[in-house]
């Protein structure tokens, strides 16, 4: 490795396939584990979480010590250690015998972090969605000279904030992007000309129907490019059906889709991100007088059920999923639900419906009768009562059932350790506020303890 190529590493900070630690510490073998367990990836020692050189003093004690870690793995395993400008560099290969564990554990990368899994999931997870996961699969039909998008890849670096010399081919290496001279699928999805080129139902196909059925189409778009232009043209064309409310201020208009833009944004980037690649089927928009509904093939990996979904999340593309934080197009894995709730809650709209098998997931948007309420008027109005809300529970209770409802409001899946390590204070105390909250009225649970998320009630 080069300098150079460290410094891109660097750049481009933490994600799926890439560590920052400032020493050697505990958490090596977790990381190192669960890196085997996905694409595999680079943990570099001697670098801040903020992306800052802290040089280390490299020895062979230190280069003994992780050698050591990775033999203790079952079944074994073996990393490469380097040493570059006082940063000790780990490449962790792809495991061949997966699943890996260290000291009785199992652990995967989801997104920028290792999780851990009990024996039963990280089985289910390999078992149902196998040991190779399409992003990660080499693509050994794509022409680097007649599909790859020299547009695509310069907006991805841009969009991930890196300025590099580096050659393509090193680029990709770094980002665990090629396998050997092929790249991987998740790499032609990101920088081909045609989606159908990589996979033949890799496209999203937009349509507008008369009435709530899809007896008449009225209109309909495939978009057939890289990821991102796919995502953004099929966006545009979700938004240009839509009604737009105008509002008049004092300076330029603003305008207000009748849904909420983010939360469809999320729907949306939520299908292309865990869509399965391997279905014959494409993600599909399609837009009715009364509903707006986003399908994407492939149902909730493993056991999961719909409401694990607002808890935690198994990503079915780990490395793509990781390439689209980077670009900050997604956020933390197992969140996008809550937002999207969040954001409906400020629309006084209802929550989206959400509708899964084991080879279809599908979330509906209920479409607003603006004649009886404006988008405008639905938001003051969620202002009120939120001004409302706080002015009653401010009444109603002590400061530190307050401190309570302040965390509930500010994440519905908030958990009592969590709530806990907030307060300061020991777990018998935060269960008592809790209790007199929710006699008192003013919070309730929804769904059950595992899997359900909390309301401040209005």
């Amino acid at each position: 490795m080069t300098k150079e190529e460290l410094d891109f590493l660097i750049q481009q900070g933490e994600g799926y396939n890439l560590e920052f630690k400032e020493s050697s510490n505990p958490s090596l073998a977790r990381d190192i584990c669960a890196m085997a367990n996905a694409a595999g990836g680079k943990i570099l020692i001697g670098v801040t979480d903020q992306g800052a050189y802290k040089p280390v003093l490299v020895s062979n004690k230190i280069r003994s010590e992780i050698q050591s870690l990775v033999r203790n793995f079952d079944p074994e395993f073996t990393v490469s250690v380097s040493e570059l400008h006082g940063v000790v560099v780990i490449e962790v290969p792809d495991g061949i015998k997966k699943p890996y564990s260290t000291g009785g554990q199992f652990y995967v990368r989801q997104g920028a972090n290792s999780q851990k899994l009990t024996r039963n999931e990280i089985k289910d997870f390999f078992v149902n969605e196998g040991l190779m996961q399409y992003d990660e699969m080499p693509n050994e039909h794509f022409n680097f000279e007649k599909d790859f998008n020299e547009g695509a890849y310069e907006n991805f670096l841009s969009k991930i904030g890196v300025l590099t010399k580096l050659h393509r081919d090193d680029i990709l290496k770094n980002l665990e992007l090629s396998s050997g001279r092929l790249i991987k699928n998740a790499g032609a999805l990101l920088f081909c000309k045609k989606a159908t080129s990589i996979s033949r139902n890799a496209t999203i196909i937009c349509a507008l129907f008369m009435g709530k059925t899809k007896t008449k189409v009225i209109d309909s778009k495939e978009f057939d490019g890289d990821l991102l232009s796919n995502y953004t043209a099929a966006f545009d064309y979700l938004r240009s059906k839509l009604n737009t409310e105008y509002i008049m201020t004092g300076g330029p208009r603003e305008e207000i889709l009748e849904l909420p833009e983010k939360a469809l944004r999320e729907a949306l980037l939520n299908a292309i991100a865990h869509r399965d690649y391997f279905s014959s089927a494409n993600i599909q928009i399609s837009i009715y007088s009364d509903r707006v509904v986003i399908d994407n093939p492939g149902g909730l990996v493993g056991k999961m059920k719909v409401e694990d979904l607002y808890t935690k999340s198994y990503p079915r593309n780990n490395l793509l999923f990781g390439l689209m934080q980077r670009m900050e197009l997604v956020e933390k894995i197992g969140s996008g639900l809550l937002r999207i709730n969040e954001m409906m809650d400020e629309y006084l709209l209802p929550y989206p419906v959400i509708r899964a098998s084991d080879v279809y997931f599908g979330i509906s948007f209920e479409r607003p009768d603006l004649q009886k309420m404006s988008v405008e008027q639905r938001r003051i109005e969620y202002r009120r009562v939120t001004e409302r809300v706080t002015e009653r529970v401010t009444e109603r209770v002590t400061e530190k059932q307050k401190i309570v409802v302040d965390l509930i409001a500010g994440n519905k899946n908030v958990t009592i350790t969590e709530i806990v390590d907030q307060m300061k204070v020991s777990r018998k105390s935060v269960n008592v506020y809790i209790k007199q909250l929710q006699e008192k009225g003013v919070i309730r649970r929804i769904g059950p303890d595992r899997g359900g998320y909390w309301d401040v009630m209005r």
